[in-house]
């Protein structure tokens, strides 16, 4: 299976290279893992450092059409490459790379189509907790 993890990017040039070497180059259940950057009309020179660190796939805006746009553009484009599995994170770190088996593992066991991570770590009955910092919840 193939997983690429997409990251919309506006203005990330100085916070893009902690979040690139903090994701996982495998995860458990896939063959192949990549990186998608959405680069959405950034001017501090985002795609190219994108590119330095060798992320697999940049695609740009020419100008800022905003988060939505940037998230259907690289789901729209992690499709286009095969994806089986997405996940979306940000360009700013603010979803440590450590957890993305754990968004996956509930799919790669065949128990969820989707999960949705939640950082504030809700106390709530709909989310399974699946380590101690952070909560995901796997639909069907």
């Amino acid at each position: 299976m193939k997983l690429i993890i997409q990251i919309p990017c506006y203005n990330e040039a100085e916070t893009l290279e902690r979040t690139i070497r903090d994701l996982p180059s495998a995860v458990a259940g896939f063959d192949v893992v990549q990186y998608l950057v959405v680069d959405d009309g950034s001017v501090d020179g985002t795609s190219e450092v994108a590119r330095s660190l060798g992320v697999h796939h940049v695609v740009r805006h020419p100008t800022n059409l905003g988060l939505a746009r940037g998230f259907q553009t690289g789901v729209d484009s992690c499709l286009r490459l095969g994806a089986d599995v997405i996940v979306n994170t940000d360009a700013d770190n603010q979803y440590p790379g450590r957890y993305v088996s754990d968004l996956t593992a509930p799919i790669v066991a065949r128990r969820a189509d989707i999960v949705i991570g939640d950082r504030q770590r809700i106390k709530s009955s709909i989310f399974r907790r699946s380590s101690a910092n952070y909560n995901a919840s796997g639909l069907r």
